[in-house]
């Protein structure tokens, strides 16, 4: 439980979005770095929780994104947390569709089927085996 309390207390800096609305034109909206997520083509941030506590969230379109900017601590843990979620995903994608053949079938070079359409001919290699 020590280890929650402390997970709180980290600052984890600000992201700052800047997009256009229909009603409001250009906005610039400065929120905590974990009320904004990129997911489905989409840019989601936190506005408000409701009488509940539900957070209440705003996806915009990211054709209407001019840009995000967000403060970390360093570049490269951000650049790494990124590489980490693109090898997840293509793992677990990898897993879901087979990729290649047996080992022996890939190494293997087969001359395409070839068919002499204008004179009628056929390639030797498609002759049946007499």
């Amino acid at each position: 439980m020590v280890d929650d309390d402390l997970e709180l207390e980290r600052e984890l800096g600000n992201a700052t979005i800047v997009y256009d609305d229909p009603d409001e034109g250009t906005v610039e909206k400065t929120v905590p770095n974990e009320h904004v997520a990129y997911f489905q083509d989409h840019w989601i941030i936190k506005t408000d929780e409701d009488d509940q506590g539900h957070d209440i969230v705003r996806r915009i379109p990211s054709g209407r994104v001019h840009y995000v900017e967000r403060s970390v601590e360093q570049f490269e843990d951000e650049v790494e947390t990124l590489v980490d979620r693109v090898q997840s995903f293509a793992s677990n994608l990898q897993t879901k569709i087979p990729v290649g053949g047996d080992s022996d079938e890939r190494s293997e070079q087969r001359e395409p089927h070839r068919i002499d359409v204008g004179s009628g001919a056929i390639d030797e290699r498609d002759e049946p085996d007499r």
